[in-house]
């Protein structure tokens, strides 16, 4: 397959506000943060090979701002499509908001991402997301929100604000994991997916690249999306890993519910689990990633 190559970059795991609904492993982690001049290094070997899209984003990139600012002036410079992810929490007032957008414009992002939930507006209004967006709309910046749902009656609210404010947004579904874990689950009725997945490959403050951004945390019994280490690897090196993988191909293309099938899993059982949930049941079982791994290039891809 021939991939556009696009990475989410993370320059610091570091955010202002602890969500309920976080994927974050737990309140107390520690934080870590990318060597500036390291970050400016790796963006200009992302250039090299051809890396043609960035997103910055782990925990709140514009915590950074000035680091960010610089990072996408360079994107700008080597032509890579640059998207900031914010909560944000710095779109206190309209004029707030335009200086920050204003800022990031002229710098040349390329969009600006906005998290929204009701976990996240229980610390900072949606008033600075509206705020956010009307900036943004100024000054011909770019943008969407990314709003996460567990699908419950209590979002509804939240996309009426939406619509009626004119807003551009996308519902993402709740991940089950890290605080996460702790939340009821509301039963969803669907049909029989195919839940294919993008995968977009993420690399940590500390230089570690996974093919999946939601990976980090999990797959502890068989690192399964871990691709190796900007220490060891060149940027080139990690990227042919990922695209070369054959059962990362067959996740984008076939989607994991037939690899599930394929596996043995019954169809009764497989509509029981979300996309990453079933990606974790299949891919963090030593024994079942070892019967897929055989069959990736002959069975399964057939």
């Amino acid at each position: 397959m021939n991939y556009i190559r696009k990475t989410a970059f993370g320059y610091s795991t570091k955010c202002n506000i602890k969500c309920g609904h976080c994927v974050a492993a737990n309140a107390d982690e520690t934080h870590s943060k990318m060597e500036f001049s390291r970050a400016t290094g790796i963006i200009d070997e992302m250039s090299a090979a051809n890396v043609r899209a960035i997103s910055f984003t782990a925990g709140e990139p514009l915590l950074f701002l000035n680091d960010i600012l610089a990072l996408i002036r360079l994107c700008h410079k080597n032509r890579i499509y640059s998207r900031v992810v914010s909560n944000g929490f710095w779109a206190k007032s309209p004029d707030k908001a335009d200086k920050i957008i204003s800022e990031l414009k002229i710098s040349g992002l390329s969009q600006l991402r906005l998290s929204c939930s009701r976990w996240h507006q229980a610390h900072i209004s949606r008033n600075h997301i509206l705020a956010a967006a009307a900036s943004c709309k100024k000054f011909g910046l770019d943008y969407f929100i990314s709003f996460v749902t567990d699908f419950s009656d209590e979002d509804d609210q939240f996309e009426d604000f939406f619509h009626d404010h004119q807003l551009k947004y996308f519902p993402e579904p709740l991940l089950y994991f890290g605080r996460a874990g702790k939340i009821n689950r509301p039963r969803v009725f669907t049909d029989y997916p195919p839940h294919r997945c993008d995968m977009n490959p993420y690399l940590t403050p500390d230089l570690e690249m996974y093919a999946c951004c939601d990976a980090g945390n999990r797959f502890d019994a068989t690192d399964f999306f871990y691709l190796g280490s900007l220490n060891d690897h060149s940027v080139d090196q990690l990227f042919k890993k990922y695209e070369q993988h054959p059962l990362f191909a067959l996740i984008k293309t076939m989607g994991l519910s037939a690899i599930a099938s394929y596996s043995g899993l019954k169809s009764s059982e497989i509509v029981k689990y979300r996309k990453c949930e079933l990606c974790e049941k299949l891919f963090n079982s030593r024994e079942t990633l070892k019967y897929l791994k055989t069959a990736a290039e002959s069975d399964l891809m057939h």
